[in-house]
């Protein structure tokens, strides 16, 4: 089974500003979010343990493994915001309204990564596991987790990118010898 989650909250998160690439901690809420999140995996045994290098979700796959290291992997970083990275949503600019207004045909701003590049490099992540067997945590960012879901369900035509994935969510799908089950939220 691989277990896909999303960090828990940051200031940044609270403060509905974009925050992409930049490295923030868990906050108070955050850290808890992961707590509560470790307890709904229970006795769950890992094989293996993988994050995005970035703090905050180092620190929730810390949480959720105590004493199994995660194994670092820049694919499953968050989408690459360019020039939008520190963006205030809650009044973005209209280049940020247009792209996120319509995410799957909007092409990304000016250097911005693009939405084919994030399920590419994912992809490439989830090829790279797909002959490991066990239980596989991945921890990782909202975009990412998009496009790892988006890999993974590949007739599902874009319907991810329009779902919101909240702090600590977690999606589970199943690995049937490198052939994985559509994913569901836990």
């Amino acid at each position: 089974m691989i277990y896909l989650i999303r960090h828990g909250k940051t200031d940044k998160n609270k403060a509905n500003v974009l925050q992409g690439r930049s490295d923030q901690p868990l906050n108070a809420e955050g850290i808890k979010e992961a707590e509560d999140a470790a307890k709904k995996l229970g006795c769950i045994k890992f094989s293996h343990v993988y994050s995005s290098p970035l703090r905050r979700a180092v620190e929730t796959a810390r949480i959720l493994v105590p004493g199994f290291e995660p194994t670092l992997d820049d694919r499953l970083m968050e989408m690459d915001y360019g020039p939008y990275e520190g963006a205030d949503l809650k009044k973005p600019s209209p280049e940020l309204i247009a792209f996120f207004s319509d995410f799957v045909n909007t092409p990304a701003p000016p250097g911005m990564e693009s939405l084919k590049s994030v399920v590419s490099r994912v992809g490439s992540f989830i090829e790279d596991i797909r002959h490991l067997s066990g239980n596989i945590l991945i921890s990782t960012h909202a975009i990412a987790m998009k496009g790892a879901l988006e890999y993974l369900t590949p007739a599902s035509n874009g319907s991810y990118w329009s779902k919101y994935i909240g702090n600590c969510a977690i999606y589970v799908a199943d690995n049937d010898n490198g052939s994985f089950s559509i994913p569901y939220e836990l």
